[in-house]
């Protein structure tokens, strides 16, 4: 004997609070899971396209983990030093330029040496503010062994996770197809159809514009002779994947600090500002088009939404979890709303359509 739909919702709605409320306690424990899980989905496709030229599971996860070591080992060897390098340096100048930011304003708003000015308070109030809780917060998290013990446990985790979910990742889609309720099973498959669609249509797309992006601000930062720029760009390109937050952070960051090398030099200046509308005007007509399409369903200000709240709620597994859980919430809603719209609820009982009501003449 079947369950009532409402026994059935009310059973769902549970599953929905307890998800919920274990990813809220356990935190920072399934992050690494969580990123394994990711890597393990963003590279499923890759391990079925290498299976259909004729190799096993246990092969094609093999190469693309042979693969994933050469890119990683290249990248530490000629990116990571350079990145970590101006990192610490530019954390290692960031007081002088507080200095030149403040000798740059005095020289230019005369008003600044009034002891009483406003403006010089709050300048003054943001200086220490900054190297008090900056300086600490940055010594602190150095020092701390959890941090390094997290780190750690990313680096060595993560992959072990990746390998194997990506190993098992069909067996493991079809176990759970197996446990899908019967009565639900289609309806469940079609809307996981449409999340996988949305999930995978956005991340890889986006994981590609990020990718692009980042490398262009980084290459053309370091040839108009910015410094930090490597760090400018690849820090611009993390962030793209939230709507023009990345080409804000990243030019506002990148055209300070020109501000204070290039002072005089309006054209190096003007290079860097162009950098940034040029990559966003190619990303907004080009990349972004072609690489993830329109029909993706996460509107910016849903996911800018969506990253807010499950970061607020879950901090940054939260924000991790955010864009898949934003897109399958978006589907779930779709799938809804056009049941609704099928629905006595909103066609009413009335054979004949319903008919405008036109203003008294």
């Amino acid at each position: 004997m079947a369950l009532p739909v409402r026994q059935q919702l009310k059973y769902w709605i549970i599953a929905a609070v307890v998800f919920f409320v274990a990813l809220w306690w356990l935190g920072g424990v399934i992050m690494p899971f969580l990123l394994g899980g990711a890597v393990a989905y963003f590279l499923d496709p890759v391990a079925d396209r290498i299976e259909r030229l004729g190799a096993s599971r246990g092969l094609a996860t093999a190469i693309i983990t042979l693969c994933a070591v050469c890119i990683f080992a290249l990248l530490a060897l000629l990116v990571l030093p350079t990145l970590i390098n101006q990192a610490i340096q530019l954390f290692d100048t960031a007081p002088k330029l507080f200095q030149d930011l403040q000798s740059f304003l005095t020289q230019h708003f005369p008003q600044m040496q009034d002891q009483d000015s406003t403006m010089r308070k709050s300048l003054i109030a943001v200086g220490e503010t900054i190297q008090s809780k900056g300086g600490e917060f940055l010594n602190t998290a150095l020092a701390s062994v959890g941090t390094l013990l997290n780190m750690v446990v990313l680096f060595v985790i993560v992959p072990v996770v990746a390998f194997y979910l990506l190993y098992d990742w069909d067996n493991m889609v079809a176990e759970i197809d197996s446990l899908l309720p019967r009565d639900h099973a289609p309806t469940i498959r079609h809307l996981a159809r449409d999340i996988d669609k949305t999930l995978a249509g956005f991340i890889r797309g986006m994981g590609s514009v990020c990718l692009i992006l980042g490398t262009y601000y980084a290459l053309a930062l370091m040839l108009v002779g910015l410094q930090f720029g490597l760090v400018v760009g690849a820090v611009a390109g993390l962030i793209t994947f939230i709507p023009y937050v990345g080409a804000v952070v990243g030019g506002s960051l990148a055209i300070g600090l020109a501000l204070f090398q290039f002072w005089g030099d309006w054209l190096s200046i003007g290079l860097v500002a162009g950098i940034f509308v040029i990559g966003q005007m190619v990303e907004g007509n080009f990349l972004t088009p072609k690489l993830v399409g329109s029909s993706v369903g996460l509107h910016p200000v849903w996911l800018i939404f969506a990253l807010s709240a499950f970061g607020s709620l879950f901090g940054f597994v939260g924000m991790l979890a955010a864009v898949p859980l934003a897109a399958a919430i978006g589907v779930v809603a779709r799938f809804m709303v056009a049941r609704y719209r099928q629905s006595s609820l909103y066609k009413g009982t009335s054979l004949t359509p319903p008919t405008s009501v036109s203003d008294p003449e």
